[in-house]
């Protein structure tokens, strides 16, 4: 990390995983409750219940509550959503064949980048501003 950057690592962490924490409750909320607008997609049982991990996985992130197993459950819930819904599902079609495995073909980019940003922050922990540190004091 830059020098100048070094004294504020807590703080750019916890704003780091509040953000990513609200933008995931954000898709849950949209598969859930259609805000801010409804899925473009039509609801199964499969996308209520990833709806479920986004929305509550993204408030216990966001508030940093039982952070590293929910953020670790949010990683899973990507790597799941990356290979049936990008991966294996445009392989499978009239697509391009294997290259429809990279992200930037099967348009998967944020499922694999949510992925390892919940890896990142279940293997860091919640950090300062969070209702873990509060409690392990």
């Amino acid at each position: 990390m830059a020098a100048f950057m070094r004294p504020f690592e807590s703080q750019v962490y916890a704003i780091f995983r509040i953000v990513i924490g609200l933008m995931f409750m954000i898709h849950g909320a949209q598969k859930l409750f259609g805000l801010p607008v409804p899925m473009q997609a039509e609801m199964g049982p499969l996308l209520y219940a990833a709806g479920a991990i986004e929305f509550v996985g993204g408030l216990l992130v966001m508030i940093g509550l039982f952070t590293t197993w929910a953020a670790f459950i949010c990683s899973g819930q990507m790597a799941v959503a990356y290979w049936m819904a990008h991966g294996l599902r445009f392989m499978s079609r009239e697509g391009p064949g294997w290259p429809a495995l990279f992200p930037h073909v099967n348009l998967g980019e944020l499922a694999v980048l949510y992925c390892f940003v919940f890896l990142f922050i279940s293997a860091r922990g919640a950090g300062i501003w969070s209702v873990d540190a509060t409690r392990a004091r």
